[in-house]
């Protein structure tokens, strides 16, 4: 039983960290805003 309590605290810890991680960058990192182009070939476009 002692080695079952300790996987699921493993588990529950290592889940812990990566909620705290993704709740990181969501409230904590602020993007950038930038402009970029998206070139289009003309071929085959509007057959």
């Amino acid at each position: 039983m002692p080695t079952l309590t300790r996987l699921i605290l493993a588990l529950v810890l290592i889940g812990a960290i990566g909620y705290g991680a993704v709740y990181a960058l969501a409230n904590l990192v602020q993007p950038g805003e930038r402009e970029y182009t998206v070139r289009i070939k003309k071929d085959g476009f509007g057959r």
